[in-house]
């Protein structure tokens, strides 16, 4: 049976669908804890345990470290026939839990297919993408990410009512979702880029040159700088993000809404300003002005978001500015620049190994607070919290905006070229 071979703006679309499952998956797990927790008994540590395993954290950093190597030694496209395989088997254990057990493997096999995923989408956007409007198609991914909060926040207020049964019903549609997605992904070609370092590859191999891609990746001088450049850039803003994905209606609840419906609604006017943000502001400019402006001003709105909650006398018009902040914040900021600044600032051969060190660290990170969290809200409050999110979103936005680099309008392969010179470093000489 052939399909329909997928290219240009529908390729994008259908890679950056990976975004839309992975922040789907947190949503919903983040507006069924509470009903998770009630029906088995868990206590404030076991719904971190559960939060940290998920793909908002361990889960998504182990399908990291799997993915970003697999997608450089076989290929782009090669994760993509086996991701949501991985990913719909990990929802139905959801769907259907009826034990703890039940929920927790499949809140770990969901995160392993996400993280396997997402970094790899990144990756081959960027490498599909024409120079000139980059930003833009990678924008798209970022796009995606911010539409799929939006909407299942809003479900999830629709099915409120139901209790556990309508969290069940949410987690069934990102099922659907993906069961169509990776329908559709069958028609996506190989990045070309990936199949020219391919052929060179097997070229050096056949004269008994072998690659030891995360060897050079972790040794390279060149290659250390960007990463840690980019675990400052994301780890530390997707610190406060994961918490803020996950927790945020237990921090609504804690600076006093405790309506469920308002909880979620709130959380859907911010990410819809994310959704508009990013559309008119990450991908029409992104490949337009100074990036290092752009990310600047998304990165400051975050932090003056979390400084009105903090200091500020919290009330529901307090609470809908912050929402507002953050929404425009996220849609302009760390994320969006990281799918683009990774993609850009290492060699092809490397790419996806590199997203997927940098993914497995933030989810780390992530997960380590985590676990902490929901204790840590619950006997300091939101104050004590805010304090922790404020210090890792200045110290993101010194590191963005005095190490971004100038990679805006220029090919992968210039880039490449001005930062590795013509020669990367040199391969393991082994008999083949």
């Amino acid at each position: 049976m052939t399909t329909t071979k997928l290219g240009g703006w529908k390729a994008t679309i259908a890679v950056s669908m990976s975004n839309y499952i992975e922040a789907g998956s947190i949503i919903a797990l983040a507006t069924s804890l509470g009903l998770w927790q009630e029906y088995f008994g868990f206590t404030n540590l076991a719904v971190g345990l559960v939060a940290a395993l998920s793909a908002n954290a361990f889960g998504a950093a182990l399908g990291a470290m799997i993915g970003g190597p697999l997608g450089d030694r076989y290929g782009r496209k090669f994760i993509y026939t086996y991701d949501l395989i991985l990913y719909m088997i990990g929802t139905a254990f959801v769907i259907f839990a009826v034990a703890p057990w039940m929920l927790v493997l499949g809140v770990i096999l969901t995160g392993i297919a996400v993280g396997a995923g997402v970094p790899v989408a990144w990756t081959y956007i960027a490498e599909e993408a024409p120079s000139e409007d980059r930003a833009k198609h990678v924008g798209t991914a970022q796009f995606a990410w911010s539409l799929a909060p939006a909407l299942v926040f809003l479900f999830a207020t629709f099915v409120v009512p139901l209790g556990l049964l309508g969290s069940r019903i949410v987690f069934a549609h990102l099922f659907v979702v993906a069961f169509i997605t990776w329908w559709v992904r069958r028609g996506l070609s190989e990045s070309h880029t990936w199949k020219k370092s391919d052929e060179e590859r097997r070229a050096s191999e056949a004269t008994g040159i072998k690659r030891r891609n995360y060897r050079e990746l972790l040794t390279s001088s060149i290659n250390l700088k960007a990463l840690l450049f980019l675990i400052g850039v994301y780890a530390l803003w997707n610190l406060v993000a994961g918490q803020m994905g996950i927790f945020m209606p237990r921090v609504y609840e804690t600076a006093g809404v405790e309506s469920a419906t308002q909880q979620n609604l709130l959380q859907v006017l911010l990410w819809s300003c994310t959704v508009l943000a990013t559309w008119f502001g990450f991908m029409r400019y992104g490949d337009r002005v100074d990036r290092r402006l752009l990310y600047g001003i998304g990165a400051l709105l975050g932090i003056v978001a979390w400084l009105l909650l903090v200091f500020a006398h919290v009330t529901m018009p307090v609470l809908i500015l912050f929402a507002v902040l953050w929404g425009v914040s996220a849609g302009i900021g760390a994320q969006a620049f990281y799918a683009l600044w990774a993609a850009e600032m290492f060699a092809t051969r490397y790419r996806a190994s590199a997203q997927g060190v940098l993914f497995f660290v933030a989810r780390i990170v992530v997960g380590l607070l985590s676990y902490w969290f929901p204790t840590l809200l619950a006997e300091h409050g939101v104050p004590f919290v805010g304090m922790i999110m404020i210090g890792a979103l200045v110290a993101a936005l010194l590191i963005g905006v005095l190490g971004a680099p100038d990679t805006r309008g220029k090919s992968l392969e210039q880039i490449e070229e001005e930062r590795y010179g013509r020669t990367l470093p040199r391969p393991d000489r082994t008999a083949v």
